[in-house]
């Protein structure tokens, strides 16, 4: 009987016997190492660094290390069912593309391309605030492989409120089903990589696309630019590049970006305005009045967040640490799940990111409570090795190991899940 995971080893076996290899490794290890040496060195610390000294990220993958599965043998799982509901949707599995700010590090045209891929598969992609490409590219580039394709606009809180409001805005406009407010980039984290290099895309014009194509941005900067004063730069090499960098990214001409000088105002408005520190639960009620979209609040690690986003009338939470980038030494994402699911109390649905590697890893989060899960870093370095084919293959992996894991633990149906066929590490021998 046909299923994910028996038609991607049957895919990858037969193109075996002709000498045909995946394009991307398969094991996540490899996946890294292979995109390292393909990335530049600021790219791949950029994607791949954490704060800190990156204990966070490596408990949300001692989170998963710590939970085993314990199979149920003997059952029926002769068909298996991966889909969700989610939002009132029927989704074919319950996988989604988190948000990657800056793709155009790992490829160029990255959010297209790994958009396309999550709509050819049918898997919901949330497009960053940090992306390379505005929103409504993207979304066209993903109704010519779809229509209709799943989406959703992950919001970065901007200091400035005519900007919230255009940015949800267009995100109506470009057909996304949600806003995923994230919450845990109020201030930047501590990254040593990027730090070291003196590294930040986003001085240099890179990531900033949704900004520099919003009509209210666009005022902001004209505004900026026409007030002059602009900073003065020591004409090193690296700065010339720099200033190269921001031209390129801005929209226009060359001519017209020198002229004008609204690139580098661009890039001064955008560090200005990109968030609010000071944003509180009170602020949440001018977002509800501003869609009737369903609102995610991402970053959510707190039983009691998670109760007062019930309050405070949001549609979904998800359980995320920003992949171990915010705060060294935070709790792993995978820890702090089955909190807040308790705390939701199947009022709204819980979903789940950070440290996530593996379709077993998606089995885990899954069995405690998660309604979906989001993939990262994978997805990123997959286009970086092989761009939209390379994420589709990657997503292809992930549904087929989730499905396998799903027949193998004795489960019919990820709506079977629940945490009792796990097992954590430090346990005692199972009794029967």
């Amino acid at each position: 009987m046909s299923s994910a995971g028996r038609d991607a080893q049957s895919e990858i076996y037969r193109a075996g016997v002709s000498g045909r290899r995946p394009r991307i490794p398969v094991g996540f290890r490899q996946l890294e190492r292979a995109a390292q040496r393909r990335m530049s060195r600021a790219a791949f610390a950029y994607i791949a660094g954490s704060a800190g000294l990156e204990r966070t990220a490596r408990a949300n993958l001692d989170a998963f290390a710590g939970h085993r599965i314990v199979p149920r043998v003997l059952r029926d799982v002769s068909a298996r069912d991966l889909s969700i509901d989610l939002f009132g949707v029927r989704r074919p599995t319950p996988l989604l593309l988190a948000p990657i700010g800056v793709l155009e590090l790992a490829r160029r045209g990255g959010d297209a391309a790994a958009a396309r891929a999550a709509a050819s598969l049918g898997v919901p992609v949330t497009l960053s605030t940090q992306a390379s490409q505005p929103m409504e590219e993207v979304a066209a580039s993903m109704d010519a492989v779809a229509p209709g394709a799943s989406r959703w606009f992950q919001l970065y809180w901007s200091s400035s409120r005519d900007l919230v409001a255009s940015l949800v805005a267009r995100a109506e406009r470009s057909g996304c089903e949600a806003i995923v407010v994230t919450l845990d980039t109020h201030v930047l984290g501590w990254r040593p990589r990027d730090l070291d290099l003196g590294y930040l895309p986003f001085s240099r014009g890179l990531g900033i696309a949704q900004y520099t194509s919003d009509p209210v941005f666009r005022e902001l900067v004209r505004e900026r630019a026409a007030r002059g004063g602009r900073p003065a730069a020591t004409p090193t090499p690296a700065a010339l590049a720099s200033f190269a960098s921001i031209l390129r990214h801005h929209p226009g001409t060359l001519r017209e970006n020198l002229r004008s000088g609204e690139s580098l105002a661009a890039v001064e408005t955008f560090l200005d305005v990109f968030a609010d520190p000071s944003l509180t639960w009170d602020d949440l009620a001018f977002l509800r009045d501003r869609t009737r979209l369903p609102i995610v609040l991402k970053g959510v690690l707190h039983p009691d967040d998670a109760r007062r986003a019930i309050d405070a009338g949001m549609d979904a939470v998800q359980v995320s640490n920003h992949g171990g980038r915010q705060i060294d030494g935070e709790v792993a994402a995978l820890d702090a799940l089955p909190g807040v699911v308790e705390a939701a109390a199947g009022r709204i649905p819980v979903l789940f990111d950070s440290g996530v590697r593996s379709g077993s890893d998606a089995v885990i989060a899954l069995a405690l409570g998660a309604r979906a899960v989001a993939i990262g870093r994978p997805y990123a370095y997959a286009l970086a090795l092989a761009g939209e084919d390379g994420v589709r293959e990657l997503l292809r992996n992930t549904i087929a190991e989730l499905d396998i894991t799903l027949g193998l633990a004795g489960v019919r149906s990820v709506g079977e899940l629940d945490a009792s066929i796990l097992t954590t590490t430090s346990a005692a021998a199972l009794s029967g």
